[in-house]
């Protein structure tokens, strides 16, 4: 009998628990109480193509540092085939090859009083197209010993030793005639110069090659944006690797942005300078913002984020401060957006188009926030922009 009315008992608090919640929810109903919950906005990129243009596929600059010919040839390579149709592959290492000897007169006339390393710009390749022409990859790749990966870490180190010894001593140095000095230690390194070379069937030299490729390296403008300067204006910009002195056209910063935009809208790439060194540069994400938060750095790597109003100031700051250097060159070939509308700049890299740290191919989405921010310059056709 005690054991029943224990049963008995349950029961009716159980019908007692569920009697007192159907008339909770029927009085919340009746009162329109909304319980809200908060679910996390986090939107993954999903990248959509607005502007594709036709490029090279993707190289190695190896332990090098000559990303500014790889950036520079995969541009030209671009140019030749908006005007003829033919992707031809550019040799790098020939540029590199005889701006390494120009870079060597320009550190001996200075008497050793300025940067000597591996380090140019966009401009120092064509200043090298204009006096010594052009070459296929095929006739020059600047690899030796059957290497298929570009290492140029002993190179500077025993041309200064040449170099250094010359200033240093002059007529009692050991390398009286450094220039025969500098070609030797450059042919055991990247190889002998080709006088001639054959492309299809054709008997070429680098002058009348490049006559061949119509490429005219006078209708090309190097554009920035720096409020040191008038705008406007060329001049000559103060940074380690503009050894050569190139000039660039100084333009107000939404305007580099709208001549990019311009540019790329019409058909024509641009060679970029710029600074790589933040921690939301990605080259195994693809990606590259200026989130508005460093605390949203990591997420961004995967989620579209926040970013940073990048105004002239603050982008001349962080050029003043050292935190924006000309550390790489890239190649601009077009633009995608993500699903939120943010446009981006499609970035062809030149470390490989695959690895554990190599993402998206080799290219990278690069924001118009870090655009703004970290671009030192960008390289155009004339053509592409409006008159300066």
């Amino acid at each position: 009998m005690k054991t029943q009315t224990i049963k008995y008992k349950k029961m009716k608090y159980k019908l007692l628990f569920i009697a007192f919640l159907i008339t909770t929810l029927i009085s919340y109903s009746q009162e329109d109480n909304v319980i809200t919950v908060n679910l996390p906005n986090e939107v993954k990129y999903e990248f959509t193509p607005i502007i594709d243009i036709e490029a090279s596929a993707v190289k190695s600059q190896g332990n090098t540092g000559t990303c500014w010919s790889f950036s520079a040839s995969s541009f030209i390579e671009s140019e030749i085939f908006r005007k003829s149709g033919e992707m031809i592959d550019i040799s790098e290492m020939f540029n590199v090859r005889h701006t390494y000897n120009t870079k060597a007169w320009n550190y001996v006339m200075r008497q050793g009083k300025t940067q000597f390393s591996e380090g140019g710009l966009a401009h120092d390749v064509l200043n090298s197209v204009k006096l010594y022409g052009v070459a296929p990859e095929s006739a020059y790749s600047g690899l030796q010993n059957d290497s298929t990966k570009h290492n140029h870490s002993k190179i500077i180190p025993e041309l200064k030793v040449v170099l250094d010894d010359y200033i240093k001593n002059d007529k009692d140095s050991a390398y009286k005639n450094w220039k025969v000095a500098v070609d030797s230690i450059l042919d055991i390194h990247l190889g002998k110069l080709p006088e001639t070379f054959v492309y299809n069937g054709i008997n070429y030299d680098a002058k009348s090659f490049l006559k061949m490729t119509a490429l005219d390296v006078s209708n090309y403008i190097t554009l920035t944006s720096f409020l040191h300067q008038p705008f406007n204006t060329e001049f000559v910009l103060n940074i380690p690797d503009n050894f050569s002195n190139g000039t660039f056209y100084n333009l107000p910063l939404n305007d580099l942005v709208s001549v990019t935009d311009e540019a790329l809208k019409k058909g024509y790439t641009l060679s970029l300078d710029c600074d790589v060194s933040e921690k939301t540069f990605s080259q195994k994400n693809g990606i590259a913002v200026i989130p508005k938060s460093i605390d949203f750095n990591e997420k961004a790597m995967t989620y579209i984020v926040e970013e940073n109003e990048i105004t002239p100031e603050f982008r001349q700051q962080e050029f003043e401060n050292y935190n924006t250097t000309d550390d790489h060159l890239m190649h601009i070939v077009g633009m995608v957006k993500d699903q939120k509308g943010n446009e981006y700049y499609k970035v062809k890299n030149s470390w490989g188009s695959t690895g554990n740290r190599i993402g998206n191919g080799g290219y990278v989405y690069m924001s118009k926030a870090f655009f703004k921010l970290k671009t030192i310059s960008v390289m155009v056709h004339k053509d592409a922009i409006k008159a300066i």
